[in-house]
């Protein structure tokens, strides 16, 4: 998908749909491009919105089994091993997407122990995410999930929200594009082409930057406490090649969607990796991280 990552190249694999719509539906990201954005991702993630987490489990009855997760859209699995060693206690993992190759990767690749040295176990369920539902979720002691609001639609968020709610499991939903980009040196074509991203983003009734104002909305609608933390991606020497691949696809969605500003992108994208060649391109991409606390049911945790 322009704009979320690189375009896939001659025999790459394109992979994890969210919804069962046929060849036309985009797919989200490729393995190469969920790689090579790991490390940011986890330097970006917010970790005080784990302790009010902890201390929900905390004051909730004890599972004999552990915290059970569920984490919707797993890719390759990046957010159990950013989360499963900073939690204590044993874990078990539901792993949910639907290209059975990251499932197995993400399997495969997932911690085996918690922070504190309890075992973690896991399994896979290959399905559609946006179609979750309360029964799903039975059991469940959080829904976790990275990248994923903005590229929902009002209907599947309500519904995301109201299995949640209807489970009385927290949700940490992380990674949610914000519509703001910060590049240093600035260019006069910059707020053109931010403009133009994000309307790429909201394209065929997706949410893009306004996931997580509408995340709140539904949750707090359904009695949930919601907190919001900002997670931002600094780019730029340090990681030149997620650097350069991030530029290609922001200016490639947003010349997609607005046609007009392909005269001046060519010279606008040289420059711009030029600089990032050079060292000298720095960018600040604003996400943001989500915890909904609904009201908990009797017996979950």
């Amino acid at each position: 998908m322009p704009g979320a990552g690189p375009v896939t190249r001659p025999g790459e694999r394109a992979t994890v749909r969210l919804r069962d719509g046929g060849p036309k539906e985009p797919p989200r990201y490729a393995p190469e491009w969920l790689e090579l954005r790991e490390r940011a991702d986890a330097a970006a993630r917010a970790q005080d919105l784990l302790d009010p987490l902890r201390i929900r489990w905390a004051a909730g009855p004890r599972r004999a089994g552990g915290l059970v997760v569920h984490d919707l859209g797993c890719g390759t699995g990046s957010m159990g091993r950013w989360l499963a060693p900073r939690l204590d206690g044993a874990q078990h993992w539901v792993l949910h997407d639907r290209d059975p190759y990251l499932l197995h990767f993400a399997a495969v690749a997932c911690p085996r122990s918690a922070a504190d040295g309890s075992p973690v176990t896991v399994e896979t369920r290959r399905g559609d995410v946006a179609r979750l539902t309360p029964d799903a979720l039975s059991g469940a002691s959080l829904v976790t999930a990275s990248a994923l609001l903005d590229v929902l639609t009002r209907e599947e968020v309500e519904a995301l929200a109201g299995a949640c709610a209807g489970a009385g499991c927290p949700a940490l939903l992380t990674l949610s594009v914000a519509g703001r980009v910060e590049l240093t040196p600035a260019d006069p074509l910059d707020a053109a082409m931010t403009e133009a991203f994000n309307a790429h983003q909201r394209r065929s009734g997706l949410l893009g930057p306004d996931a997580v104002t509408v995340t709140c909305e539904a949750f707090a609608q359904r009695g949930a406490t919601v907190r919001v933390q900002p997670s931002l991606w600094r780019l730029g020497p340090e990681e030149p090649e997620l650097t350069e691949q991030w530029l290609r696809g922001w200016v490639g969605a947003a010349t997609e969607q607005r046609p007009e500003l392909r005269e001046h992108a060519e010279r606008y994208l040289h420059e711009r990796l030029a600089a990032c060649a050079a060292g000298e391109l720095r960018a600040v991409v604003h996400h943001s991280d989500l915890l909904a606390l609904p009201q908990p049911m009797d017996g979950a945790s």
